[in-house]
């Protein structure tokens, strides 16, 4: 991915020598007003540019964007007017609403050379993070020439070289940046990213952050009894990995130092295995990776940010294929750790591979744990496509829901219900993959999750099969394909926990 500079700049955004200048727009009284920062943009229309924009249909609405020839009332000759949507009259817009009419106009300023933005008034952050996801865009596989991403963003704040600016947009880059390489990975084909494909790719990320790596082959699996990923991954000629990344902060006393476990569901490609998924959008399995595309990413930004917490990913990969090798319904796995289970379905795969790596995660003693994974369609069907489903341990998943929503990722908890255990009670082992029927499929994977979380662990576990890719048209600073979700949610977790332990 390409992504634009994005400058810090103090000049006067009136007479700036730009291709375009961004402001931002809300709801009025039946039209349009313009947004906080456009003050001396509306004072060179003589005070009538909503009105004016009003004509050309703006309402104010999030994602829309209209565009505005300035005919020499600005130095730019092209002003976009972006939708921020309704707004609290007392607060103002919320850092997503930036964030999302931030991408939104630098979607429609591809082929543009240069730019500038005053929603960096209203939300600093949230407009650089906005701006470089917005640009995003995956060509590593196109052989056609189209429209390259704007190529620079200026954000207009009171004093360009104030040190407290420079350090928000300096982690705003950050963060943008790793949501891109989680987006890259997730959107990476599953001829090319595979289990040992894969693997070499988080190493190659890890090291140049200067985090420790362990790589784990099939031989390795086996010898150590990791029966849930190596059950997964028999039926695929490209044998399954496990990867572990150790972040360990370096100037932070271990005193008082929280220890976050990461795991994230590495599924490089999902037929369902034995118990195959239908042909239509099968396809979209590619990106059952993005729990581990996401661990992996925030385990990095975590090093390259230096957060004083001390961060251990856990990423089994596999790839889940039928074969003559492959596993069947009613195969009796014995996880890492000694329990059992009886696959009913090879398409309740994901759990399997995550029962191995919790159970490993978890012998390092972590403070916290969390998992992601794509983990069910009954989360989409549950909480639709850009709401993860959060379940754990309830203290520790609210604080993260509330986190989700803080960045705009918007978590939603959700229970584990007791009630749902006996449904996974197995003939045959200690426990059954899945319940003999589809009610609470989301819940029922959470509590199947359970049994290999140690009961005195703070433990989140977030389900973002929908929320993980975008299969529709882009909105916001999302494009189609890989969303990058939850990795900002990961990282404000780990910042709120190095902050308040």
């Amino acid at each position: 991915m390409t992504s634009p500079t994005l400058r810090l700049t103090d000049a006067a955004v009136t007479t700036a020598s730009v291709d375009a200048i961004v402001v931002g727009t809300v709801p009025g009284d039946g039209g349009v007003r313009l947004a906080a920062g456009a003050e001396e943009i509306d004072a060179a229309f003589d005070g009538g540019l909503a009105e004016l924009l009003a004509v050309l249909g703006a309402r104010g609405k999030a994602d829309e964007v209209i565009k505005l020839p300035t005919r020499g009332a600005l130095g730019a000759p092209l002003l976009v007017a972006t939708g921020l949507g309704a707004v609290d009259g007392a607060s103002g817009p919320t850092g997503e609403q930036v964030r999302r009419a931030a991408g939104a106009a630098t979607r429609v300023l591809a082929g543009t050379s240069r730019a500038l933005t005053t929603l960096s008034r209203i939300d600093l952050a949230a407009a650089a993070e906005g701006a470089a996801l917005g640009s995003y865009a995956f060509t590593v596989y196109r052989s056609g020439n189209g429209d390259a991403p704007l190529g620079q963003m200026d954000l207009s704040v009171p004093a360009a070289q104030d040190a407290a600016a420079t350090r928000v947009l300096t982690q705003a880059v950050a963060v943008a940046d790793a949501v891109a390489a989680a987006r890259d990975l997730v959107n990476t084909p599953p001829n090319d990213l595979y289990p040992a494909s894969f693997a070499d790719r988080a190493v190659a990320l890890a090291h140049q952050a200067g985090v420790h790596t362990e790589v784990l082959d099939e031989k390795d699996l086996a010898r150590a009894g990791y029966g849930g990923i190596l059950g997964v991954g028999v039926g695929s000629s490209r044998p399954p990995r496990l990867v572990r990344l150790h972040y360990t902060p370096a100037d932070a006393p271990t005193a008082g130092r929280s220890k976050v476990a990461l795991v994230g569901k590495g599924v490089t490609f999902d037929t369902g295995g034995i118990s195959i998924k239908p042909a239509a959008k099968m396809d979209e399995m590619t990106m059952d990776m993005a729990g581990a595309a996401a661990v992996i990413v925030t385990t990095v930004l975590a090093a390259r940010l230096g957060l004083p917490v001390e961060v251990i990913a856990t990423v089994p990969m596999a790839e889940n294929m039928p074969s003559g090798t492959a596993y069947r319904p009613g195969d009796v796995l014995t996880m890492y750790g000694g329990t059992t289970v009886e696959v009913l379905n090879t398409d309740a795969e994901g759990r399997l591979i995550l029962a191995d790596a919790l159970v490993r995660a978890a012998q390092d003693a972590p403070d916290y744990l969390i998992d992601v994974a794509t983990l069910t369609g009954a989360q989409v069907v549950a909480l639709g496509t850009r709401t993860p489903g959060i379940m754990g341990t309830a203290e520790f998943r609210d604080r993260v829901t509330a986190i989700s929503q803080q960045v705009g990722e918007n978590g939603w908890a959700m229970p584990l219900p007791e009630h749902l255990r006996p449904d996974l009670d197995s003939r045959l082992a200690d426990i059954a993959n899945v319940m003999s029927h589809r009610w609470g499929g989301m819940l029922a994977a959470g509590v199947f999750l359970s049994e290999f979380v140690p009961d005195d662990t703070d433990w989140a576990h977030l389900d973002v099969a929908g929320p993980a890719y975008n299969s529709g048209s882009a909105w916001g600073y999302t494009g189609k394909g890989g969303t990058g979700v939850p990795v900002r949610t990961l990282a404000a977790v780990l910042t709120d926990i190095a902050e308040h332990g």
